[in-house]
This record gives C-alpha cells, sequence and structure tokens, in this order.
C-alpha cells in the first residue's frame, strides 16, 4: 500500500508543478500519470526484490538434506521465521502478505503441522491454487467434506491447468465413495488439458471402476500427505513454491 500511495504523492506533486508552470490543469495529467506509474513499478520491483531473496533463502533450507528429525525441524523452523521475516513488508505492497502466508501454510502442511498451516492458510492468497488444493487436503483430513469441495473448486479454477489439482480433488472424491464427482472432476480436468495423458489415464480408471492411482502424479502427490509415500520420501516432502 505504501508504495502506491508514494506513487500516487510523486504523481500528484508533478502534475501540481506543471501547473505552476502557467499550464492548464489537464496538462498536468499525462506527466503526473506517468512519475505515478514510473515510481509504482520501481518501488513494487525493489520491494519484489527483497521478497525474492527471502524466498530463495528459506527454499535453501528446505533444500538441504537434514541429518536427522532434530535437524529437519530446525532447518523447517528456520525457513518458516525467514519468511515471517517477510510480512514485515505488507504494508508496502499489495498481496504481499497473502503469498507468504501461502508459502508458510504449505510447509507446515507438509510438515504435519495441521493447525499452524489453516493458520496461514486463512490468510493465504486465495489465487494460489497449490495452497489452496493443500487446505482442501486438510480439510478432506478433518472430515469437513463441504469445505473440502469448497477449496477444491478454487483450486481447479485457478489452476485449470496443474493436473495434480484435478486428481488430488478426484482422489478425494473417489475415497469418500463419490465415483460420479470424481469423473466429473477428471473430465473437467481433461477438458482444461486435453493433451494431458496422465489425467485421460486417471479418468480412464474411474470410468472402469478402478481404483484412482496416483503414482502418475509423484512426487507432486506426496505434498499432499493423504498416502504414506515410498521410504525415499519419507525423510522430507519438498514444497514447490509458486509465485502468483
Amino acid at each position: 500500500m505504501y508504495n502506491l500511495l508514494y506513487a500516487l504523492a510523486a504523481g500528484i506533486a508533478v502534475a501540481a508543478a506543471v501547473t505552476l508552470f502557467g499550464f492548464a490543469v489537464w496538462a498536468g495529467i499525462i506527466p503526473g500519470f506517468i512519475a505515478f506509474a514510473a515510481l509504482y513499478i520501481v518501488l513494487a520491483r525493489r520491494t519484489a526484490g527483497k521478497v525474492q531473496k527471502l524466498l530463495e533463502e528459506a527454499q535453501k533450507e528446505l533444500q538441504v538434506q537434514p541429518a536427522n528429525q532434530r535437524d529437519q525441524k530446525a532447518r523447517v523452523e528456520k525457513a518458516i521465521k525467514i519468511l515471517e521475516s517477510g510480512l514485515a513488508y505488507r504494508r508496502q505492497q499489495f498481496l504481499l502478505a497473502p503469498e507468504l502466508h501461502a508459502q508458510i501454510a504449505m510447509i507446515k502442511y507438509a510438515t504435519k503441522d495441521l493447525d499452524g498451516a489453516q493458520v496461514h492458510f486463512a490468510q493465504a492468497n486465495p489465487r494460489n491454487y497449490m495452497a489452496r488444493a493443500m487446505q482442501a487436503a486438510l480439510y478432506y483430513q478433518r472430515k469437513d467434506y463441504e469445505k473440502m469441495k469448497a477449496a477444491f473448486e478454487d483450486a481447479t479454477k485457478v489452476g485449470k491447468k496443474e493436473a495434480i489439482v484435478f486428481a488430488a480433488y478426484a482422489w478425494c472424491l473417489q475415497q469418500l465413495k463419490d465415483n460420479e464427482a470424481a469423473q466429473k472432476v477428471l473430465a473437467r480436468g481433461v477438458e482444461a488439458n486435453p493433451s494431458d495423458e496422465k489425467l485421460k489415464a486417471a479418468l480412464t480408471a474411474i470410468q472402469n471402476g478402478k481404483k484412482l492411482k496416483m503414482k502418475a502424479f509423484e512426487p507432486m502427490w506426496w505434498q499432499f500427505g493423504l498416502e504414506n509415500p515410498p521410504l525415499p520420501y519419507a525423510g522430507g516432502r519438498q514444497v514447490r513454491w509458486e509465485r502468483r
């Protein structure tokens, strides 16, 4: 918000300066707008650059193979603290805080801190479809199926090109014995992604009355925490960073 206010103030100042030189008020509109737009872009990019560095630092912590569970916990906590430090910029730029909350929520969810994840999911950017899909998976685990469906619907609308979102939604519906709804979800996914063979295979499986297998969607599938991963993944799931 501050970036916008500073830029707006600069634009008004330029427009006012033009009138002081004897020009008509309307003559100051174009230079005022140019000043506003230019400064806003500069300030927004500067803030984004600072936050991007924090994202990279946090990701480095998560990518290191931990020596043990204690080390893993320490690295996760450090990564979260790094991202939380970025919230100091929340008043400078629109949608910055919701995106950071989305990233924190996904880390907490992936490390089984479901209560902590839900706090941040509630403040997350609704256009981050992976965060919204993981929130849906959390609702599934807590047997709040109406909220699960609502969250997955949001995720599939925004992330309609992401096959895993449709597949995860269909998997949950099949677990709830609603094969018809699962089939419709996959059909929508295939319609949005006509060349995606994984979605086509999943749809065919359900149409033939078979159980939906998620192997084709690994390793992304393990981030949802709905099935136990094989041993190589058990040491720590990776979070895929989505910028919106």
